[in-house]
């Protein structure tokens, strides 16, 4: 099972201040006179400057035409405030309602365009069919595996060569400090909203997307077939988001500030989708898996275990939950007045007339 990794690893500079005393038992010091008689000479303890002195000090030194040490830089301390949270809550809320509206706009379409062009495809196979082959042509080998895949494997197909290509951008120096910023989510970023969706296909361990592309693929076929491509990728993309959302409030309200990536907030939500699908329960008893992951996960945000990201595995799953009781009957099949809409602006383009006729 993927999962959303924390990155704990400390910077080489600090691991070269660090020395093995940190590490040792608690020490004291005693004060004794040595043996030989002689007395230690304490150490004169020179007084701290005030603030007139290092003024004075500074003052001669401007003279002398020497700048002053500059003070040394405060660390910075994140601060635990909700307040900066409210942006990406917005953005959780319009991000999950453009995907579902678009996911039904790209229905519409696509049954628009698979009526349309049937006559289309029988033109193909007839031309197909007269036309030479060639032999060892690689475009029509790929044609023909492309061919062979399932709906549900063809969609996933995109998603795993999206993840592939952010896995080999983390292999490239100089993104690293963009790779950082904008494909890990940290609720103390300067860059909050895109983190959010993007942190959905960023991977720096191979293991990691292996474990979380395999899982998708798996699952594919079955999940599309029961939902179809579309109200699929709105709640693949909606669910990323979320969990990314789930993981900002925990971090804010521990103080537990750090980077994650990861898929497994969404695959969460489609091992949720599995619990109604009978087929899937036969090959592999998804509901005892997701109720073993859901408590590993809350027992781990309880604890403040810090190698998963706990708290996005429980945001997805907890949404993949609410979906199927409620949001599939709540958002897709409300969507008839949005699909309407979009109907009647198409067909009032250029050259319809404003008849309606397609």
């Amino acid at each position: 099972m993927g999962c959303c990794f924390y990155f704990s690893h400390i910077p080489p500079f600090e691991k070269s201040i660090i020395s093995d005393d940190c590490f040792a038992p608690n020490r004291f010091t005693l004060q004794t006179q040595q043996r030989c008689g002689f007395r230690k000479v304490a150490k004169k303890v020179e007084p701290k400057k005030g603030v007139a002195e290092e003024a004075e000090q500074n003052e001669i030194l401007h003279k002398k035409g020497v700048a002053p040490a500059p003070d040394p830089p405060t660390p910075h301390v994140p601060t635990r405030s909700f307040g900066r949270l409210v942006k990406p809550f917005v953005f959780t809320i319009g991000f999950t309602g453009c995907s579902f509206g678009g996911a039904a706009i790209w229905q519409y379409e696509s049954l628009k365009s698979r009526v349309q062009g049937y006559f289309d495809d029988v033109k193909a196979d007839w031309l197909e069919k007269i036309r030479p082959q060639k032999q060892g042509d690689l475009r029509k080998q790929v044609n023909q595996w492309w061919n062979t895949l399932s709906d549900g494997q063809k969609t996933v197909t995109g998603i795993i060569a999206a993840n592939a290509l952010v896995f080999c951008c983390w292999r490239v120096p100089s993104l690293q400090r963009s790779m950082l910023k904008y494909f890990t989510s940290n609720p103390s970023s300067k860059v909050l909203c895109w983190p959010m969706l993007l942190s959905t296909f960023s991977h720096y361990s191979l293991f990691h997307m292996a474990a979380n592309m395999y899982v998708l693929w798996s699952f594919s076929s079955s999940i599309i077939n029961m939902m179809g491509k579309e109200q699929f990728m709105a709640l693949y993309l909606s669910a990323g988001v979320i969990s990314t959302f789930a993981s900002y409030v925990s971090k804010t309200a521990m103080g537990r500030f750090g980077p994650s990536l990861g898929a497994s907030g969404a695959i969460m939500a489609v091992l949720a989708l599995c619990l109604h699908d009978g087929h899937i329960l036969m090959i592999f008893s998804c509901q005892q898996a997701l109720k073993a992951i859901v408590a590993l996960d809350t027992t781990g945000l309880i604890l403040g275990w810090r190698f998963f990201d706990h708290a996005a595995h429980l945001g997805g799953a907890l949404f993949g939950i609410w979906y199927i009781i409620y949001g599939h009957e709540l958002i897709w099949k409300n969507r008839e007045p949005l699909v309407k809409m979009w109907h009647d602006f198409r067909t009032r383009g250029p050259g319809t007339g404003g008849n309606g006729s397609i």
